[in-house]
């Protein structure tokens, strides 16, 4: 895993690293705006269904995600972004390895 400094370009697909058999994040930036988080995800792996009190903005930037909101399955691809809309139903499935970046928004 590439360290993580912020006023230096890095990459967001070597700040982390894919682990076997689990789920990895690491987060850019947090404060009471809210927050920038990117994620590993190993194959099999994935997130229950859950909802969140305000919109999440997914970046795909490695692989492709299975992503289920309200009931409606997307395959989104690296490269691809998707807004999960204030309080939806959606969960994530991996099928293959991914990772993903998510910006979250408060207010």
């Amino acid at each position: 895993m590439t360290k993580f400094e912020k006023g230096k370009v890095f990459k967001a697909t070597e700040v982390i690293d894919y682990t076997d058999g689990g789920v990895v994040s690491k987060e850019f930036i947090h404060s009471n705006a809210g927050s920038v988080t990117v994620f590993s995800f190993d194959a099999g792996q994935g997130l229950s269904e859950h909802t969140a009190p305000y919109d999440a903005l997914l970046q795909v930037i490695d692989g492709v995600m299975e992503l289920t909101v309200e009931d409606k399955v997307f395959d989104i691809k690296s490269g691809e972004s998707f807004v999960i809309p204030s309080g939806a139903r959606h969960s994530v499935k991996a099928n293959e390895r991914f990772k993903m970046v998510i910006t979250m928004i408060r207010g």
